[in-house]
């Protein structure tokens, strides 16, 4: 059996070092004992509500020089834990909606957010990195971040690479995506972590964001083995199998993967 986690937060806009040194005395904590991986929201360090392009600039940072990697990277290694965390990350010119895997021994791996959500089309880049399935000590992680969900294919991919586990930072702010994303580990046959925030922000007129929080783990087979609440921060932790994903046999004649039909699944194109 393995630990995982979800630590649900509401982050103060712009405080960088005060999101993070909050977020370092949550998980350097007796309550993450054990924990083997924990994932946390959508650009948890900064907030989400970015006027411009030039304020996103100002606040993204590279990601080995982060303030986030440099001061998780040290409780990564001392709990022994592998973290999944949100950031606005800085290459070159480029501003990317990033989700980082940190383990021990430092940095593991990193995903740009591929699928851009209404106003984050005039702010980020789209991502330009592959999905793919990254060790993380006993468990086999996939990265998605927030409106990924929406795309069927995100999931699938990772788990015909071989993911055990799907990470979700998120901001989420439709109700229903919670629900999204049980049917993605049922038709996958994977566990997912969702991290979501809490509160609202409103930093342009006319555009207030409430974000529903309810961060959860799902298992396999859809059954939600811990659910956050929709006000609060709140730390949440499961113990997984992870031969329940690697299982991906339905019935005993039906196996998910091999009975897949792909030449069936192309698009006719009609004149």
């Amino acid at each position: 059996m393995v630990k995982v986690a979800f630590q649900q937060t509401a982050p103060t806009f712009g405080a960088i070092e005060e999101n993070v040194r909050r977020m370092v005395r949550r998980l350097d904590s007796s309550a993450t004992e054990g924990v083997e991986l924990v994932v946390l929201p959508e650009l948890f360090s900064t907030g989400y509500q970015f006027r411009s392009k030039e304020e996103i600039s100002r606040l993204a940072e590279p990601l080995q020089d982060s303030i986030a990697v440099r001061a998780l990277c040290g409780v990564a290694k001392k709990k022994r834990m592998y973290i999944v965390f949100g950031m606005a990350e800085k290459d070159g010119r480029r501003l990317y909606n990033s989700s980082v895997l940190l383990g021990p021994g430092g940095v593991v791996g990193v995903y740009r957010k591929a699928h851009l959500f209404w106003d984050e089309f005039r702010l980020f880049d789209p991502g330009n990195t592959p999905f793919r399935v990254y060790r993380a000590g006993r468990l086999r992680v996939g990265m998605m971040i927030c409106f990924d969900w929406v795309f069927p294919e995100v999931a699938r991919v990772l788990a015909l690479d071989g993911a055990d586990i799907i990470c979700q930072p998120a901001n989420l702010v439709l109700p229903y995506c919670p629900s999204a994303m049980i049917t993605r580990s049922i038709e996958n046959r994977v566990f997912s972590v969702t991290a979501n925030r809490v509160g609202t922000e409103e930093r342009i007129k006319g555009k207030p964001l409430k974000f529903i929080g309810l961060s959860q783990i799902v298992s396999p087979d859809g059954r939600v083995l811990k659910r956050a609440g929709s006000i609060r921060p709140q730390l949440g932790v499961a113990e997984i199998d992870v031969r329940a994903a690697r299982d991906k046999r339905i019935t005993p004649r039906n196996h998910l993967f091999r009975d897949r039909r792909p030449s069936m699944y192309k698009r006719l194109v009609r004149e």
